[in-house]
């Protein structure tokens, strides 16, 4: 993370391929947070994906999730 600047990068959402841009800091912790709940890249954002609002971000709604679970609140 060495300027803070997003990376983009690709997910499978419910089979069809979409671009996210987050924060190495998001990515990396986006990542840990699949891996503690036993799920891939791809199906915890479909699932994050599945419950945000149609007016709200995926990136936006990523990077809530992240840090709900950050804080032991779910996610």
């Amino acid at each position: 993370m060495a300027d803070g600047r997003p990376v983009k990068r690709s997910l499978t959402l419910r089979g069809h391929r979409t671009s996210v841009s987050l924060e190495d800091a998001f990515w990396t912790a986006f990542r840990d947070m699949a891996k503690a709940r036993g799920q891939t890249l791809n199906g915890l954002a479909s699932e994050i994906d599945e419950g945000r609002e149609s007016d709200i971000g995926l990136a936006s709604a990523i990077r809530v999730a992240v840090l709900r679970h950050a804080q032991g609140r779910g996610g």
